[in-house]
């Protein structure tokens, strides 16, 4: 049977992802955790099909990716259009950041995902 969601043949990779998370992760997890952005509960390293997503919100259909260096190389760039293609067939909105800018300006990253139809503040 194939999995959609979580496949279990990830789980194991999906708790390692969860064990060592960057910098990065961490300070965006402290903000989207237990529904402390706009009351949205968001998923970190949830599986979709063969990819496991470092963030995943299922109401707004959104994958949040961080990336870090290794994002600019040519192979992964191939790589990240592919997976993000994939997503998007199946109607998920992929937004990604550099580690780097979330670490410099988390609260420029929030309001880049806030939704349209939420306020700010």
């Amino acid at each position: 049977m194939q999995y959609l969601c979580n496949d279990p043949a990830l789980k194991e990779r999906r708790r390692e992802l969860r064990r060592n998370q960057t910098d990065a992760e961490l300070a965006l997890w402290e903000r989207l955790r237990n529904k402390r952005f706009y009351g949205l509960k968001f998923f970190r390293q949830y599986g979709f099909g063969p990819y496991i997503l470092d963030f995943y919100c299922p109401v707004l259909k959104c994958a949040v990716e961080l990336d870090g260096a290794q994002h600019a190389e040519e192979d992964v760039k191939m790589y990240d259009a592919q997976r993000t293609d994939f997503l998007r067939s199946h109607g998920i909105e992929v937004v990604r950041f550099w580690n780097s800018e979330v670490l410099s300006n988390i609260d420029g990253v929030l309001e880049k995902l806030t939704p349209p139809s939420l306020p700010l503040g």
